[in-house]
């Protein structure tokens, strides 16, 4: 039997807007949202604030009861400890968080962090009640070297290591070298990539969590090009970067159902 996936759009912050400015997206976004009378039911919403901003984003959406998720944008593997400027996920559980960027794209290139190193925190993640978002994705090099899916389909087979699946996860494809060039990879290249991931989840959680988990696309997605992705039946949203600081364009990818008559 299928198993209905709700779409899930998540916008990715990186190292964009204070927590003053995060109080302002995140009221307009909502408003913009209620304006346009979007149905959460076709689609889950949620932002990934850096953790500065995490607390003032925590008290409004609790004090405006706003129907918005947030999540953090990455976690220590360690619960606490002498670990400076490490943020642990019970900090992040108590700020109400309910996910976890895990593995992108810029932390393993910038911070050197690898497949073992993303296990880790998604284990630490479900230590403490976090939904990770499990970022796989290949280089242009990789994708000439070895072929489409071939390195994503090995990171998440070493991500999930050891992990529970029913404590919940999603996975998120970004090839590298779409990110931020404006180019994304074609509907077609992200349903490969992302039936190839389903079927790792299948061998390794079952069927029953391989049907259940939603896999997104990101690198460069933008309103006009979300519902072809989302016309595939194996990609259920999008982590989106740039155009989630943009909150016309990032309400209109939230909304491609409407906006596109997808």
């Amino acid at each position: 039997m299928a198993v209905k996936r709700t779409p899930f759009i998540a916008g990715n912050w990186k190292m964009n807007l204070d927590h003053l400015q995060a109080i302002a997206f995140v009221q307009k976004l909502a408003w913009a949202l209620a304006d346009a009378k979007h149905d959460f039911a076709d689609a889950e919403v949620a932002v990934f604030p850096p953790f500065t901003d995490l607390r003032s984003v925590q008290t409004l959406v609790a004090a405006d009861s706003l129907p918005l998720g947030y999540g953090a944008q990455d976690l220590s593997a360690h619960d606490s400890g002498a670990y400076t400027g490490e943020i642990s996920g019970a900090f992040l559980a108590q700020l109400d968080c309910r996910y976890v960027i895990i593995g992108h794209s810029e932390r393993r290139q910038y911070h050197g962090e690898t497949d073992a190193d993303v296990n880790a925190k998604v284990l630490a993640a479900h230590r403490h009640g976090l939904v990770p978002v499990v970022c796989v994705g290949e280089t242009a090099e990789d994708l000439e070297a070895h072929g489409p899916s071939a390195v994503p389909v090995a990171q998440l087979r070493a991500a999930l290591e050891g992990v529970d699946g029913s404590k919940g996860l999603v996975i998120a494809y970004e090839p590298v070298w779409a990110i931020g060039s404006g180019q994304a990879a074609t509907p077609a290249q992200a349903e490969q990539v992302a039936a190839a991931l389903r079927g790792v989840l299948g061998e390794v959680l079952g069927d029953e969590v391989a049907q259940a988990t939603r896999v997104l696309y990101g690198g460069s997605v933008k309103a006009a090009n979300i519902a072809s992705f989302l016309r595939e039946p194996n990609v259920d949203g999008a982590l989106v970067g740039g155009a989630s600081l943009d909150i016309d364009e990032f309400s209109s990818i939230v909304r491609f159902k409407k906006h596109v008559g997808a």
